[in-house]
């Protein structure tokens, strides 16, 4: 599809620019995750007035800083909307079997609905063992091969990875719809590009994946109507990459040398051509933690069989199309 007809695709409202003419929508991902998080804090009250305190357990191995720093707004964000919070932190030489015995107590322990193992793990952990040590209804990283299964057949069933399922919902509320449209996710990695793949199907889009060593990749991408960068390269998507009127949802965040961060796209490039994009940091980022919070209340609720009390906040792609 050449960038002309991508255009002509578009409803009025991704291809709108702003009063200025200066460039593309950009999507607030701090604003929606604020409704996101205002949501959850109104259904955590009703299970609460159930007798129903939705519990965090976050696990922390080690001190790597970023991974401190992502925990620490985990904590913040959970207790805001009213959650029982426990951050466990455990030394860098904690030992494999000392890491999965406490993912087993946390597993056993009722008040716990909800466990969440910070990544990446000190080296010699195995992350893979220790995901699959996590009880599948606890999991809310979405990262258990079960809760895997379930998103693979499109049952709803499972937890789904907070980071694309906020992609989700960033476009959802944003007026970007996926079904008939030409989408394409580059990237290919567990936590985000595959599950995002699954989940743009589900809602019926014309899918393409891509990554870094996909040939003629800005041919593959100047065909996207819709645009989940999630590669993890600094600035890798080019301005000239990306169709006029195209809607451009950047899920990294790299740090330049200078200290500054920045996503996958070149965003000031790439807001010249398109109709919509999120910037970094506050596009994708914040939705990561709305969904987090998302995602423990539904497994509090299904956990308590009160699933019923928060129907209304499912989480994006937890309740697919059937497929064609």
């Amino acid at each position: 599809m050449s960038a002309e007809r991508a255009t002509e695709a578009l409803p009025d409202a991704e291809r709108a620019r702003d009063a200025g003419g200066r460039g593309a929508r950009i999507l607030d991902g701090r604003a929606i995750a604020q409704a996101v998080r205002g949501e959850v804090r109104e259904l955590a009250r009703a299970l609460v007035g159930r007798g129903v305190v939705p519990g965090l357990a976050v696990v922390l191995v080690g001190d790597d800083p970023a991974s401190q720093v992502y925990v620490k707004n985990k904590d913040r964000a959970a207790h805001e909307v009213g959650f029982a919070v426990r951050t466990l932190r455990l030394g860098a030489e904690t030992t494999q079997e000392e890491l999965l015995g406490t993912v087993r107590e946390l597993n056993g322990d009722r008040a716990v609905h909800a466990i969440l193992v910070q990544l990446p793990l000190p080296r010699g952990l195995d992350a893979a063992a220790v995901l699959r040590a996590i009880d599948p209804a606890k999991d809310v990283d979405g990262l258990h091969p079960e809760n895997v299964a379930e998103l693979v057949l499109g049952s709803g069933r499972g937890l789904v990875p907070c980071t694309p399922a906020g992609c989700l919902e960033l476009c959802d509320r944003s007026g970007i719809a996926l079904a008939g449209r030409r989408v394409v996710v580059l990237g290919r990695s567990n936590l985000v590009g595959k599950p995002l793949a699954l989940l743009a199907l589900a809602r019926d889009a014309t899918l393409t994946v891509c990554h870094s060593r996909t040939r003629e990749l800005a041919d593959v991408v100047r065909e996207a109507e819709v645009l989940f960068a999630a590669v993890g390269r600094a600035a890798l998507v080019r301005g000239d990459w990306v169709a006029e009127g195209a809607a451009v949802i950047d899920v990294g965040i790299n740090r330049l040398p200078d200290g500054r961060l920045c996503g996958d796209v070149d965003f000031e490039a790439a807001r010249e051509r398109a109709g919509a994009i999120t910037p970094v940091p506050g596009g994708v980022g914040p939705m990561t933690i709305a969904m987090l919070v998302r995602n423990t209340l539904l497994a509090a609720a299904r956990q308590s069989g009160l699933e019923g009390v928060i129907a209304a906040s499912t989480p994006a792609g937890q309740e697919p199309s059937a497929p064609a």
